[in-house]
């Protein structure tokens, strides 16, 4: 009876941990639902000069409609400089984008493979051929990106108003219709922005780096000597950095992206693979300085946490909590049929009421996150709904991927796009 006890302690321990480590999550949401998306409308003192960098792999058939809406950008030309970096490439997309107006530089290394590595390499080439003090910022994009028109000059609002030292956008998505994968990518990175990076805004804490279409202070590229983050999570790497060194993030709602996501579940295994494997690598490196920088209270203090929490491996909990609830069934294998019939109702019952919980929880944030953000998805109705439902469900699958990412050799592996101009950029 005492292994009963033992079992009810532990799985209500794992309950109640992670509800109290994540409850400040509560406050995002809240503040996330009585305020719409934040826009800055103050006009800028200073229209600035930037360079957009894109890192492309074998992006011929995307890389020219990317370069084409900067092109397009409501601010003034000479003020945004295009480079793209054809990283390793065996097609034409060196020439893709040469012709559509970016400049170019071709980089061939097999062994520093990744786009932390691709960045800091053309950083590092515009800064020894006296072209890095031209700017006072680095706007990041991956090459299937398609950028709206006012994105520039909403970016620009924000960083004139100083004390930031990087700023990340509003991440909507190209393909959320397409499938539920797609969708369940899109739903993810609109709660993001509504959800998390805009609470954090208007709380004055750290918001986090999402992959593409943010900007960097050439100060701090400066200060960094590039771009040093080189993990397989480069964007929570320099995210997790910011936290620890005391460097501020910030969010501008009307800066928005439109990303395609991957359309099969195999890409997608690998590059959620690849997130849990950096995410491992990040909790690693910046633990201890995250700990630290918690330590000292205040907004940098929930910077930290905020940081720190989401880089801990959460969905290892319930793993951890089925685990041991199946390494006590055995061990009462040779137990009173009573006490097997116990312990195997309370193992079921844990992961159970875990499933339902999670599915539960996913499927309220979904519904929110769709609510709320109704106009800004380019997709049908039906299909906005009809994907609520497996948004739990791709979540889910974060579980099998957490455990497989803590055994296998991982590496950076590309994504193959294709071209839709089609979007309304309106």
């Amino acid at each position: 009876m005492s292994m009963i006890l033992l079992m009810k302690s532990f799985n209500a321990a794992i309950g109640w941990a992670v509800a109290i480590l994540y409850c400040y999550q509560m406050g995002y949401l809240l503040l996330g639902l009585v305020r719409r998306r934040w826009k800055d409308r103050r006009p800028p003192v200073t229209l600035h000069r930037y360079a957009a960098l894109i890192s492309a792999r074998n992006e011929e058939g995307v890389i020219g409609e990317l370069i084409a809406s900067l092109k397009q950008q409501n601010y003034p030309a000479e003020l945004l400089d295009i480079y793209v970096v054809a990283d390793n490439c065996t097609d034409d997309t060196a020439g893709a984008a040469g012709r559509a107006g970016a400049t170019v530089y071709r980089r061939f290394n097999h062994n520093e493979v990744g786009k932390g590595y691709a960045l800091d390499y053309l950083l590092k080439r515009l800064a020894s051929e006296g072209l890095a003090d031209r700017y006072d910022g680095y706007f990041v994009f991956d090459a299937d990106n398609l950028v709206d028109g006012n994105f520039v000059s909403e970016m620009n609002r924000t960083f004139d108003r100083g004390g930031l030292d990087a700023i990340t956008c509003y991440r909507n998505s190209k393909n959320f219709g397409q499938n539920w994968i797609t969708a369940g990518y899109s739903i993810w990175f609109l709660r993001e922005a509504r959800f998390l990076n805009a609470p954090r805004m208007a709380l004055g804490t750290n918001c986090h780096i999402s992959g593409t279409g943010f900007l960097v202070s050439a100060r701090i590229i400066k200060e960094k000597g590039g771009w040093p983050y080189h993990l397989l999570t480069e964007d929570i790497q320099f995210s997790a950095a910011c936290a620890a060194d005391g460097h501020r993030i910030g969010y501008c709602g009307g800066a928005v992206v439109y990303d395609e996501q991957p359309t099969t579940f195999r890409q997608s295994w690998d590059q959620r693979m690849r997130w849990s494997k950096g995410f491992y690598q990040v909790d690693r490196s910046y633990a201890l300085p995250l700990l630290r920088g918690i330590l000292r209270g205040g907004r940098r203090g929930l910077g930290c946490y905020d940081i720190f929490m989401t880089i801990a491996p959460g969905m290892l909990l319930a793993v951890l909590g089925g685990a041991l609830n199946g390494l006590i069934l055995l061990a009462c294998v040779s137990a009173p049929t009573f006490v097997v019939g116990r312990v195997l109702s309370l193992t079921g019952h844990f992961l159970m009421e875990w499933l339902i919980n999670f599915y539960l929880g996913m499927f309220l944030y979904g519904v929110l996150t769709v609510v709320s953000e109704w106009k800004a998805i380019r997709a049908s109705s039906w299909q906005k709904l009809a994907y609520l439902v497996t948004f739990p469900l791709f979540m889910l699958t974060y579980v099998p991927i957490s455990v497989a990412a803590l055994f296998q050799k991982v590496e950076w592996k590309p994504i193959r796009h294709s071209s839709m101009a089609q979007i309304d950029m309106a």
